[in-house]
């Protein structure tokens, strides 16, 4: 697994580890954490720090291994870092996973699972109303080099089936939140909001904090991460809970749920490359993985904030 370290990646390894699998994290630690392994690590998960950009360390790795399964993970995942450095962006999220689908066809890998980005490949959502919440089948206009970088990689999971005879499947992912997440490096304001109330800080909103999302909780992601793999077809598939949250409702049951009736945000200029609405339809991976999303953002923040019966 690539980018097992990370928020998601941890998170699925310790499922995998759960199952019985033998599993091997390809991760470059530089915003996953060893700490997140701990746990996989003493019941017998390997991990080894390659840089997916190195295409030769990459194939060293993977066939070293000999995985039955790829689940690959690693990318650079900041809207913002996308803006002000494209080719970083590029090259970790289309050089990379260009690199991972070579080593894993070369090592004869069974299927490989694709974590792609429903919260921005199909970009701006206001003004589309009649679409949302959006399809897979609706049109893949990204806002941002981080959603067209990720739409790139897309096309590479299919010309890596269609030439090479790779099995792959991609997922969509909504805007995924949950324990271990890192406000730091993650971009997910889900931590942030909550590390701020937590911390007795207050919040800022970019924009006009009416921008909504589809939040979607970690585990409702594994869960489908791991139907993914047992199914036989190539997707896409979005992974979200097809409900629209506000960034100032967010703000609010963030509030609420800490006790803290002085969270209220601070305002600043909306940044380059957010958009302002996003949702998605979660109805092909119900009917088709048989998956569907068990927690509502509510019970999600609870969990996620730990918060007491």
């Amino acid at each position: 697994m690539t980018g097992g370290a990370g928020f998601i990646g941890s998170h699925l390894v310790d499922a995998l580890v759960a199952r019985g699998d033998e599993v091997l994290v390809v991760d470059d630690f530089s915003t996953g954490k060893r700490e997140n392994l701990a746990a996989a690590l003493d019941l017998g998960a390997k991990a080894t720090e390659t840089d997916i950009t190195e295409g030769d360390a990459v194939r060293e790795a993977i066939e070293s291994f000999s995985p039955q399964r790829v689940f690959h993970l690693a990318a650079q995942i900041d809207v913002r870092k996308s803006m002000a450095d494209p080719g970083f962006d590029v090259r970790l999220n289309v050089l990379g996973t260009v690199n991972v689908l070579e080593a894993a066809a070369r090592a004869g890998v069974e299927r490989l699972v694709f974590t792609s980005s429903g919260g921005t490949v199909y970009g701006e959502g206001a003004g589309r109303e009649a679409e949302l919440p959006f399809a897979e089948d609706a049109p893949n206009r990204p806002d941002s080099v981080y959603g067209q970088s990720k739409l790139a990689a897309e096309g590479y999971i299919g010309f890596f089936a269609r030439d090479r005879g790779l099995s792959g499947v991609t997922l969509r992912l909504g805007n995924v939140y949950g324990p271990r997440q890192d406000p730091a490096t993650e971009a997910g304001v889900v931590a942030i909001f909550s590390e701020l109330a937590l911390d007795g800080g207050k919040p800022t909103v970019f924009g006009t904090g009416e921008q909504t999302r589809d939040y979607i909780h970690v585990d409702d992601v594994v869960a489908a991460i791991l139907a993914a793999e047992a199914y036989d077809g190539p997707g896409p598939f979005n992974v979200g809970t097809g409900v629209e949250t506000s960034v100032l409702d967010l703000v609010e049951m963030v509030g609420d749920l800490t006790g803290r009736s002085d969270f209220e945000p601070e305002f600043a200029p909306a940044r380059e490359g957010e958009i302002d609405r996003n949702v998605v339809d979660p109805e092909r991976a119900a009917s088709e993985l048989g998956w569907r999303a068990e927690l509502a953002i509510g019970p999600g923040l609870e969990q996620t904030l730990n918060v007491p019966d």
